[in-house]
């Protein structure tokens, strides 16, 4: 049986946002990321410009879910998607993007607690919605953030694809979700 060092230190978690000497360990959880989509025939993230991950850190728009000294979870959120949202994008929301967990931490339920975070976050900046979209149909997905209490809205074909990362190009399905805040 595989240990969680999660429950084996009862460390508290905390979520703060990432910082500049974080980058090279973010990559790192997009590479265990890509691993397991390629495992499970998902599509997978292409390999991101260091310099988007520095923006996000200098705009506090990338966070990290930590176990003690020891970060176990990453994503990062934007406050406009109009490519992948097109006129929803003029509701007031933040979008979720890149969700990813250190292999010894899943399980334990993270899109939960940024859930959390992220509607009181939202709330805080006087948003209504916080959104997030995958891309390709994946049951497991769909049921792990509809349990998180998203509403799935369905599977959209993006008309805009251009400067968007390479894995919206591969598949035009593109699957939303979105909660209300309050």
């Amino acid at each position: 049986m595989k240990t969680n060092t999660l429950t084996t230190h009862h460390s508290p978690l905390t979520i703060t946002p990432c910082e500049q000497k974080d980058v090279d360990e973010i990559f790192l959880f997009y590479s265990w990321a890509t691993q397991l989509q390629k495992s499970k025939g998902m599509v997978e993230w292409p390999s991101f410009p260091r310099s988007l991950v520095e923006t996000e850190i200098e705009e506090a728009r990338i966070w990290k879910l930590s176990s003690g000294d020891t970060i176990a979870c990453v994503w990062s959120i934007t406050f406009s998607d109009a490519q992948i949202w097109e006129e929803k994008d003029k509701d007031n929301a933040i979008y979720i993007h890149r969700i990813a967990t250190r292999p010894e931490f899943r399980g334990n339920n993270f899109v939960q607690r940024i859930v959390g975070w992220s509607k009181t976050y939202a709330n805080s900046l006087g948003k209504k919605y916080v959104r997030l979209d995958t891309i390709g149909k994946n049951q497991k997905l769909i049921d792990l953030y509809t349990g998180a209490g998203f509403h799935f809205l369905g599977a959209f074909q993006l008309q805009n694809i251009q400067g968007l990362p390479d894995h919206y190009k591969k598949n035009k399905d593109c699957l939303l979700f979105e909660m209300e805040v309050q």
